[in-house]
C-alpha cells in the first residue's frame, strides 16, 4: 500500500515506513552472511576468505545499483507528493531502460576486468580461483540485482516498504537453505554458495518488477505516460551519478584497504571477511533509515512542507540511537563469539583479528548514524555537492590513515581509521545539513 509521508506525525510515519525497510536490509544483509557462514563453516577458512575478497569487488556493482535505486527514489518522491503521477510513471520506465543498459556495460566490463581486479587487491594464488569463480557467477546476476533495486527505489518512493521486505525475506531464507544444499548435498563448494545466490535473487528481482508494474497500472492518470522523458533522466541522473560516484569511490577505497588487509595473510582476510559482514549488517542498516528519511524528506518537499523535514531528521536520529547502542555493546563485549559464528578455529589468529575489528569500530556506529541521517535529507532536497564532499573526505581519511597506521600497528591500525573518518565525515554532514534547514526556513519566510 502506497503511504503518503507529507501527512501525520512525522515521528510515527518515518517509523512505520522504516520498520520494514529495516527488515528488508536485515534478510539482504543474510545473503552475504549466509555465503560467509556456509563457505567458512562448511567448506573451509580459504573459501571464507575467497568469499570475502570476491566480495569487496562486488560492492563496485552495488555502487551503480545503488545509485539508481537512489536516483529514482528520489524523484519519484518528489513527483508522487507533488501528485504528478504521469510523470511518475514515466520516470519510471525511464529509470528501467536506463539501468538495463547501464547494466549490460558493466557486465561486459566485470567479466572482462575481474581477473585483473582481483591481482590489484593482492589476491593469495591459492584463493585466486575460487575468488575469481565467485566472481563471475555474481556478475552474470547483475540484471537481478539493479532490477531489484530500482524496485525497492519506487515502493520506497511511494511510501510502500512492507511488499519488498516480503519478497526479501522469503528469497533470503531460501538462499540459507540453498548454501547449505549446494555445498553440503551437491558438494559444489564456492561454485554452490554463488550460484544459490543467484538463483534467489533472479527469484525476488521477477516479483518485484512484476509487482512494481502492477502497482503503477493501478495509478490512474489522465493521459497516456511516455515510455521515456530525457529531462526527468537527466533529473534522475543528477541524483544517481553523484550518488553511483560516492559508492564507487567508496567501493575502490574498499578495495585499496582490502589489499592492505590482504598483506597480513590469509588469517587477516578470513578474520576481516567474517567480522566486515557483521559491521556491515550494521552500516547497511542505518544507511537504510537514512534512505528513508531521503524518501520522507523529497515527499514534503514535492508538497512544500518543508517544516516537516527537520521533524523527520530528528526522528531518525532517535530511530538509529535505539539501533546503534545494543549493537554497539553486543559487538564489543560479544565480538570473538559472533566472529566464530563464520569459522571452525577458537583459537586461531582469523577470529582474534576479526573480534578486534569489531572491539574499535563498533563504539563510533552512533557516530556514522549522525552523518547518514543528515546524509538522508541532504540527497532529499537534492543538495548531492555537500553529500559527496562529507563521503569523499570519510573515504580519503580511511584509506590513507589504513595504509600509514597499518605500518604502524598492524591489522588494529587499519581498524582506527574507520572511526576517525566517521568522525571528521559526520561533523561535515551535520553542519551541510544545518546550513540547508537554516536556507530552507528563509524561504518559507519569503513566501
Amino acid at each position: 500500500m502506497n503511504q503518503d509521508l507529507t501527512v501525520g506525525n512525522p515521528s510515527a510515519a518515518l517509523r512505520k515506513f522504516c520498520l520494514p525497510l529495516f527488515g528488508s536490509v536485515l534478510f539482504q544483509q543474510l545473503y552475504n552472511i549466509a555465503d560467509s557462514f556456509v563457505a567458512g563453516k562448511f567448506i573451509g577458512e580459504d573459501a571464507l576468505a575467497a568469499v570475502g575478497n570476491g566480495y569487496e569487488i562486488t560492492l563496485i556493482f552495488l555502487a551503480f545499483a545503488f545509485g539508481c535505486n537512489i536516483g529514482c527514489s528520489v524523484v519519484v518522491s518528489q513527483l508522487f507528493g507533488a501528485k504528478r503521477y504521469g510523470d511518475l510513471k514515466t520516470a519510471v520506465h525511464t529509470t528501467l531502460i536506463s539501468c538495463g543498459a547501464l547494466c549490460l556495460a558493466l557486465m561486459g566490463a566485470g567479466l572482462l576486468t575481474c581477473r585483473l581486479l582481483l591481482g590489484v587487491i593482492q589476491t593469495p594464488a591459492g584463493i585466486l580461483p575460487d575468488s575469481l569463480l565467485y566472481l563471475r557467477i555474481y556478475i552474470c546476476g547483475l540484471p537481478f540485482v539493479f532490477f531489484y533495486n530500482v524496485s525497492t527505489g519506487v515502493f520506497s518512493a511511494l511510501g510502500d516498504s512492507k511488499t519488498p521486505f516480503l519478497f526479501l525475506a522469503g528469497s533470503s531464507v531460501s538462499n540459507i537453505g540453498m548454501d547449505i544444499l549446494f555445498v553440503s548435498a551437491f558438494s559444489m563448494g564456492v561454485a554452490g554458495v554463488a550460484w544459490a545466490t543467484f538463483l534467489c535473487q533472479g527469484v525476488s528481482c521477477v516479483l518485484a518488477v512484476a509487482f512494481v508494474m502492477k502497482r503503477l497500472s493501478g495509478i490512474r492518470t489522465e493521459e497516456r505516460s511516455a515510455p521515456f522523458s530525457w529531462s526527468l533522466f537527466r533529473k534522475i541522473a543528477g541524483i544517481a551519478v553523484p550518488s553511483i560516484l560516492q559508492q564507487s569511490f567508496v567501493s575502490v577505497g574498499n578495495i585499496v584497504i582490502q589489499g592492505v588487509i590482504n598483506s597480513f595473510g590469509v588469517a587477516a582476510m578470513a578474520g576481516y571477511s567474517a567480522a566486515v559482514k557483521l559491521n556491515n549488517l550494521v552500516i547497511t542498516s542505518l544507511t537504510t533509515f537514512g534512505n528513508g528519511v531521503s524518501n520522507f524528506t523529497a515527499q514534503n518537499l514535492g508538497a512544500g512542507k518543508t517544516e516537516r523535514i527537520g521533524k523527520g531528521h530528528a526522528a531518525g536520529l532517535r530511530m538509529v540511537a535505539a539501533l546503534c547502542v545494543p549493537v554497539s555493546l553486543a559487538y564489543v563485549f560479544l565480538g570473538k563469539h559472533l566472529v566464530f559464528l563464520f569459522m571452525t578455529d577458537q583459537n586461531g589468529d582469523a577470529l582474534r583479528i576479526g573480534a578486534r575489528f569489531l572491539a574499535v569500530v563498533a563504539p563510533f556506529y552512533y557516530v556514522v548514524a549522525v552523518k547518514l541521517i543528515s546524509d538522508g535529507v541532504l540527497r532529499g532536497t537534492g543538495r548531492m555537492r555537500e553529500f559527496m564532499a562529507a563521503t569523499f573526505t570519510d573515504l580519503l581519511l580511511r584509506v590513507a590513515l589504513a595504509i600509514l597506521l597499518s605500518k604502524l600497528w598492524g591489522t588494529t591500525g587499519i581498524w582506527m581509521a574507520w572511526p576517525i573518518g566517521w568522525g571528521v565525515s559526520a561533523v561535515m554532514s551535520l553542519v551541510f545539513y544545518l546550513v540547508a534547514c537554516r536556507s530552507m526556513k528563509r524561504r518559507r519566510s519569503l513566501l
